[in-house]
């Protein structure tokens, strides 16, 4: 089921840097959230399992299934958003998962997808939006006035975009220092920009979602590209330095004016 992968010297490089020890594995099978039996045999490759969980009454009623369960005592890998890798804390050593979905992908975008898993390791921060929202996502649930799923792809989404104002300065380096992976980081933001200048109006005529608009932007905030209004927002220095209580406060304001 997991097959460790062989790393060219740039992503070697990369782990040894952000992610000492951290093991890379090609997953057998496609996935979004692992079986929590298929989860255990991480055991025999790793040397230790430390699953998370949280409370219960951190969650809203109507919370999706799969966050209840991740919330709860199942050792869950991977949740729905996760991409084409993933990567996971709860074992010792870290863990990067490449999925079977990034086959015809070209190798040098793998590669920076890998990249950017083991430097989202190396920042120490929660796996998943639920350990950085906390008790607070009743919060954000209030203050967004969608369906659960939608609220979950919009929390999903703002913890991508607050990881990524912490990354991307690591990114800007790479082309400089490691040529492949900083192309590819350039390129794939290049496949996003085109896309950011009409979303506030797709959103205000209904042809793109808010949960969807939301992703593309913190996609963006991601890459170094600026996002329309409101989600410009987003790419600010405050709030990286105040998190949850600013992506609240920015939810509620945004929420108001729509």
């Amino acid at each position: 089921m997991f097959d460790e992968r062989d790393l060219p010297d740039d992503l070697g490089a990369v782990r040894d840097e952000h992610a000492p020890g951290a093991l890379v594995f090609d997953v057998a099978t496609d996935f979004e959230t692992l079986r929590p039996e298929v989860a255990e045999d991480l055991g025999l490759v790793v040397d230790e399992l430390d699953p998370a969980t949280y409370p219960a009454d951190w969650l809203p009623d109507d919370a999706p299934r799969l966050l209840s369960r991740y919330a709860g005592s199942d050792f869950t890998i991977g949740m729905p958003g996760d991409g084409s890798v993933a990567w996971t804390r709860q074992t010792v050593p870290s863990v990067v998962l490449v999925k079977p979905r990034v086959e015809g992908s070209p190798d040098a975008f793998v590669d920076f997808l890998v990249a950017e898993a083991l430097v989202e390791v190396g920042l120490g921060e929660p796996e998943q939006f639920l350990g950085f929202f906390r008790e607070s996502y009743r919060e954000l649930d209030d203050a967004v006035p969608l369906d659960p799923n939608a609220t979950y792809q919009v929390a999903a989404a703002l913890y991508d975009g607050w990881i990524g104002l912490h990354t991307r300065e690591t990114f800007t380096e790479w082309p400089d220092e490691r040529p492949p992976l900083g192309e590819a980081w350039h390129d794939a933001g290049t496949r996003i920009e085109g896309r950011l200048d009409d979303l506030p109006g797709e959103v205000a005529r209904n042809e793109t979602d808010f949960a969807d608009a939301t992703e593309l932007a913190c996609a963006a905030v991601k890459h170094g590209l600026e996002p329309p209004t409101p989600f410009a927002a987003l790419d600010t220095s405050a709030y990286r330095s105040h998190g949850v209580e600013y992506a609240i406060t920015w939810a509620e304001k945004t929420f108001e004016k729509l």
